[in-house]
């Protein structure tokens, strides 16, 4: 008897350790992660050594009558490339869209079109294109997005080497466009500190990247035949190309060093609504892919790293919402019983966690701003504090809210179809 309630103390208590250690760890989680970023980053800038500072592209469009024109125009005018040809899919579009691509081949002979009755999302128009597509490299270009003039030649650099062999794809550092609002200039110090710091890191340790950008990427077009093309069920089709392409073995690289300018959303609804596709795509490809790494880490060993790094962000998630309800309804029984020490108390280690957080933040955007195009959006780190917050609020929200929907996803009841944000002309 004396040995079997010996071993249950001991059981108890390594159970007690093990859960006390799982939630130092999912406590810590957003504070280690913008060290290991940050960390990362300077080991792209510093250490890493294979970084480099005919083609086809086309545009995914659907009612973009407001941005199309000036895209293709700038892609006919302005870059400093000539073989290459514009290949735009009219996914469906109900508004003038079509008008005006006709009118502009009788400006431009190298711009040639597809016309998709019924939009069925961007994965489905990319594939289609693919196949009608003559050159063995592919940019993928949003309609509303514009390439620096010299991309084309620089996204070249990452393919003509003999090292090059295995290069999937090469995504562009985004910048934002539309950075009048305070939103927009929130955004553009996220992209630097979050986005490209990040992508950095995920370059510097075994080439893997989470995802490309699906506003400018220049494809091999090969290895997007060797993995079926985009998943047109997918929330997010450049998520789950990057993860497939590096589950048969390819390299994915990160050029910050080419620039393409983006719209990004301008209200608060659209940001969600971005941000919940993007989290739905993350999860999506990490239940895709979960039994890959659980039965075959060896063979998978190089991405490891970013599916272990997916886990825990989705635990984190969930244990980030259901402990701040927790806590929210605590502060409030407090407060009505008049306990307003036990608030006092609550607010000051509240405090504590989210001035750590800001502070590992900070140094994360620090990093990224004077890494990015040489300091010059150092002007924009006015506006990074409480949209780091922000950010870090909102990231587990849409997670846990479309959890559900990507599980459906998986089950075979997704769709890749979304629609886009209004646009508005600069």
């Amino acid at each position: 008897m004396t040995n079997i309630f010996i071993d249950h103390i001991f059981a108890a208590t390594l159970f007690k350790s093990v859960i006390n250690i799982a939630l130092l760890i999912l406590c810590l989680y957003p504070i280690v992660g913008s060290f290991f970023w940050f960390a990362g980053a300077l080991s792209y800038r510093f250490i890493k050594t294979n970084k480099r500072d005919d083609d086809w592209q086309y545009i995914p469009a659907h009612n973009e009558e407001v941005m199309i024109e000036e895209t293709i125009t700038y892609l006919f005018t302005q870059l400093n490339y000539t073989n290459y040809e514009v290949l735009v899919m009219n996914d469906g579009s109900t508004d003038k869209t079509a008008a005006i691509i006709q009118r502009l081949q009788s400006v431009y002979p190298r711009l040639r079109t597809v016309e998709i009755e019924k939009n069925k999302g961007k994965a489905h128009a990319f594939n289609i294109g693919m196949y009608f597509a003559q050159g063995e490299y592919i940019l993928s270009n949003d309609a509303d997005t514009i390439p620096e003039k010299d991309a084309l030649i620089k996204y070249m650099n990452f393919f003509i080497h003999d090292r090059d062999m295995n290069t999937s794809a090469v995504t562009a550092n985004m910048d934002v466009q539309n950075r009048t609002s305070l939103l927009g200039k929130s955004q553009t110090v996220e992209f630097s500190s979050i986005v490209g710091v990040i992508k950095r890191s995920q370059t510097s340790i075994n080439d893997s990247m989470y995802a490309y950008s699906g506003a400018n990427t220049l494809y091999r077009k090969q290895f997007l035949i060797d993995v079926g093309g985009f998943r047109q069920n997918r929330a997010t089709e450049d998520i789950s190309i990057a993860w497939d392409h590096q589950m048969v073995g390819a390299v994915p690289r990160f050029a910050p060093n080419i620039v393409f300018h983006m719209n990004v959303p301008t209200t608060i609804r659209d940001l969600y609504h971005q941000r919940k596709r993007w989290a739905q795509g993350g999860t999506e490809v990490w239940l895709t892919n979960i039994k890959k790494f659980i039965f075959h880490p060896i063979v998978h060993r190089y991405q490891l790293s970013m599916f272990v790094d997916s886990t825990l962000s989705i635990i984190w998630s969930f244990f980030f919402v259901i402990t701040s309800l927790m806590f929210l309804i605590l502060m409030g029984s407090f407060l009505i019983t008049g306990n307003f020490e036990r608030v006092y108390h609550g607010l000051m280690l509240s405090f504590v966690f989210v001035s750590f957080e800001l502070l590992a933040g900070f140094m994360q955007l620090l990093a990224a701003l004077l890494l990015d195009h040489h300091g010059a959006k150092l002007k924009y780190w006015f506006f990074a504090p409480l949209y780091m917050l922000f950010y870090w609020m909102i990231n587990p929200i849409t997670v846990v809210a479309t959890f559900i929907p990507a599980l459906k996803t998986i089950l075979g009841f997704g769709s890749g179809t979304w629609v886009s944000p209004k646009r508005q002309s600069l």
